[in-house]
């Protein structure tokens, strides 16, 4: 048939340059985690025997002096160039050095300046601000046109609760006078 039980490809879409695909299966992986364990615990051993240093692996001395030297190595290797950038002198004007600040050096108290977007929406809030306080005072258009409609449905309600009290009135009277009929027409 051609195709190994190794490789998935079909086609041209799959793979990495012709190799066939391996698998790790999980006993594998378990076998590797298993014999990390037991060389680090193996290290961990020949540390504590040689305790003091001077018995100890030459190997594991230096590793510790040049854990402090790796420090400074780091920073050089960052300042160096990859490839062909240590050939070529190339400046970016769009290149930003990214420098980082010490926390004494950042300035917290001074003022920030805010972007556009920020600056807009402090003064709408503002300017929203202003408005409802001309509006509660009654200096605005629309709290001046609140007010007449108000007055007005005042008045068609004082109007409505008289004419109430008219009619209740009236109707009292009725009911008073229709029982004095009653009363005169019994007494006869």
């Amino acid at each position: 048939n051609g195709i190994s039980s190794d490789s998935c490809t079909i086609g041209r879409k799959g793979g990495h340059k012709g190799r066939a695909r391996q698998y790790t299966s999980p006993e594998e992986i378990d076998a590797q985690l298993q014999a990390e364990k037991q060389k680090a615990r193996e290290e961990e051993e020949q540390g504590e025997e040689g305790g003091d240093g001077a018995t100890g692996d030459p190997k594991k001395e230096k590793k510790s002096l040049d854990s402090e030297e790796s420090e400074d190595e780091e920073d050089d290797y960052q300042q160096k160039r990859k490839g062909v950038e240590g050939l070529i002198d190339i400046e970016n004007p769009n290149r930003v050095a990214q420098t980082t600040k010490k926390v004494t050096q950042l300035d917290l108290d001074g003022p920030k300046e805010l972007s556009r977007r920020e600056r807009e929406e402090i003064e709408k809030q503002k300017a929203k601000e202003r408005y409802m306080k001309m509006h509660l005072a009654g200096k605005t258009e629309q709290a001046k046109a609140d007010l007449a409609r108000l007055a007005i449905i005042r008045k068609q309600r004082e109007e409505a609760a008289r004419k109430k009290e008219e009619e209740r009135k009236a109707k009292d009277d009725a009911t008073l006078s229709g029982k004095r009929m009653q009363s005169l027409s019994l007494n006869k």
